[in-house]
């Protein structure tokens, strides 16, 4: 009895990289006209709005960044919220990678969540930008509480 295993198999002979020939890079980015760049607070902007988005994201950033934003919020003639609070992007000539810290609701499937919220950045990043993005990672650093009714300080006439 013979096993197949047993036979040899004709091999393709190894072909260095050198006689491969290099074919252009092409995306949506670099063109016959030229190349088109996007900046990094552009993509954080796009996830941070991309995020917010998804039921369920309370807020984004870790505890010390939503403290600072919440002081930054308050001072007269500022800009308002921070869209990219709790977004770090990496942007390269064709590739982008994304890191989020959310806050979720409580009672939300943090993993269907977390599930959302990458298609949902990803998404937005590729159809605005170009790039392409390799990467959304989701950090979930707190789980808001909803407010119980006798938390709540209301004015009581007696």
């Amino acid at each position: 009895m013979t096993n197949n295993n047993d036979k040899a198999t004709p091999t393709m002979p190894a072909r260095s990289t050198a006689e491969m020939p290099s074919l252009p890079r092409q995306s949506r980015l670099n063109t016959a006209e030229g190349r088109i760049t996007v900046a990094e607070n552009v993509v954080q902007k796009i996830a941070g709005i991309a995020c917010r988005e998804v039921s369920g994201v309370q807020a984004m950033g870790n505890g010390n960044t939503r403290a600072f934003g919440a002081l930054r919020e308050r001072i007269p003639g500022s800009n308002g919220p921070n869209i990219a609070q709790g977004v770090g992007v990496e942007v390269g000539e064709t590739e982008a990678a994304i890191d989020l810290d959310v806050v979720v609701e409580y009672g939300i499937s943090i993993a269907d969540l977390g599930r959302s919220v990458q298609r949902n950045v990803k998404t937005a990043i590729e159809r605005m930008t170009g790039l392409n993005v390799v990467e959304v990672n989701v950090s979930v650093d707190d789980v808001h509480m909803p407010e119980a009714p006798e938390d709540r300080t209301e004015s009581r006439v007696s």
